[in-house]
């Protein structure tokens, strides 16, 4: 007489492999929505740094650091549209320091604050620091 061979899985293969998945998916899906987030933040962190150039120019120009508030005095005073960067609430120049207010980014980081802070150098070169209120896992360069 002939054995007969089973074909397909065990119900013991099948849930390790829905419990592998599912431990997976339980790591990959918080390290996804931080990089999302990161992403979307590539857009003001963008729009900081054009802004910043400009501020160096005025520095070197007029030997002070500019003092304004508002996306049309960015624009009038430095010469810098920020066009439809919709993911910025507020944005302020103080004594060069740039301040933003996040909005329609995540949860996680609506309504925190990213600066851009100048130092000034012994050779006069201006060297620029990331700070805030935001989470330090989404701050640039982390």
């Amino acid at each position: 007489m002939a054995t007969r061979r089973q074909k397909g899985f065990t119900l013991i293969e099948l849930l390790v492999v829905i419990t592998i998945l599912g431990i997976l998916a339980a790591i990959a899906i918080p390290l996804y929505r931080v990089q999302t987030t990161k992403a979307r933040l590539t857009e003001i962190t963008n729009s900081m740094s054009h802004v910043a150039s400009a501020v160096v120019s005025y520095y070197q120009d007029i030997n002070v650091f500019p003092s304004v508030s508002g996306k049309a005095a960015i624009r009038t005073t430095l010469g810098v549209s920020l066009g439809n960067v919709s993911k910025i609430q507020a944005i302020d120049v103080t004594n060069g320091v740039i301040s933003v207010t996040v909005t329609n980014v995540s949860t996680q980081v609506d309504g925190s604050s990213l600066t851009l802070t100048p130092s000034i150098g012994g050779d006069a070169s201006i060297s620029w620091s990331w700070g805030g209120s935001i989470q330090e896992s989404f701050m640039p360069g982390k």
